[in-house]
């Protein structure tokens, strides 16, 4: 018997995906428009298969009429993500997608009167890329580029971190509000406990930054990013969690010495 390595029902969203992004190896503004285009729509598709699936693959228990009702709009595909896998949403901001499926129907409805910039379409393509994984166990695409290799390496660096924060902090996931911690109040937390320095905290905030002004466009990530800021995002994560285990062996020392 043949194992699968890839789930079937990702396979819609993954070649419309991929078809948005083959379109941009001939950058025109029609080209441009287009892959876009199919990009949100392989995005809205990835949410509304994951929600549709059985529960006995998800776990999750959505009514027939429920999924319906939430089917029929992109916010609200956004809000169900949200509510019900609010865990599959590692390095997603649905915020900015929200935002990149209005100017995607900017450029749908205004037709040839709207041009995007490829930096726009690359990076959503990237959001993408990291929210296919998340729903469905596997990345899609690996860059065919050098132009936006170092923009994945860097995107997949940031959910890696975010992983390994909020594992660190997985004893107060839930905030008072009773919604899952986000990584920033992760890292609060985790600087109160004492396992993340101040400087570290200065430096999270400026990766965040970093990463937030590539995403909503204020930056060229060709300029803003540097390999050395990727391979430090890498080590980020997997410093904190030996550091978070030599703490655990040493309290567990002390507690037996007492």
């Amino acid at each position: 018997m043949i194992k699968r390595a890839q789930p079937l029902w990702a396979s819609g969203p993954g070649e419309i995906l991929k078809h948005g992004l083959d379109l941009l190896k001939s950058d025109t503004d029609t080209k441009r428009r287009l892959a876009m285009i199919s990009i949100d729509n392989a995005v809205e598709l990835m949410m509304k298969i994951f929600l549709g699936l059985p529960q006995r693959v998800t776990g999750l228990k959505i009514t027939r009429k429920e999924y319906q009702e939430f089917s029929e709009s992109f916010p609200a595909l956004l809000d169900a993500l949200e509510n019900h896998a609010a865990d599959k949403l590692d390095g997603i901001d649905l915020g900015e997608i929200e935002w990149f499926h209005r100017l995607r129907n900017e450029l749908y409805h205004q037709g040839n009167g709207l041009t995007v910039e490829r930096e726009k379409v690359e990076v959503y393509a990237e959001l993408a890329n990291v929210l296919f994984y998340n729903l469905f166990g596997f990345r899609l695409v690996e860059s065919e580029s050098n132009r936006t290799e170092l923009l994945g390496n860097f995107m997949v660096a940031w959910v890696n971190f975010e992983k390994a924060l909020l594992s660190l902090a997985a004893p107060n996931q839930t905030s008072v509000s009773g919604r899952p911690l986000m990584p920033l109040d992760a890292a609060r937390l985790l600087h109160r406990r004492g396992l993340i320095l101040q400087s570290e905290m200065a430096e999270i905030d400026q990766l965040r930054r970093l990463r937030n002004e590539i995403v909503h466009g204020k930056l060229d990530y060709q300029s803003a990013l540097k390999p050395e800021i990727v391979k430090r995002l890498e080590a980020l994560g997997p410093e904190l969690l030996k550091r978070e285990e030599l703490n655990a062996r040493l309290h567990g020392k002390d507690s037996l010495d007492g």
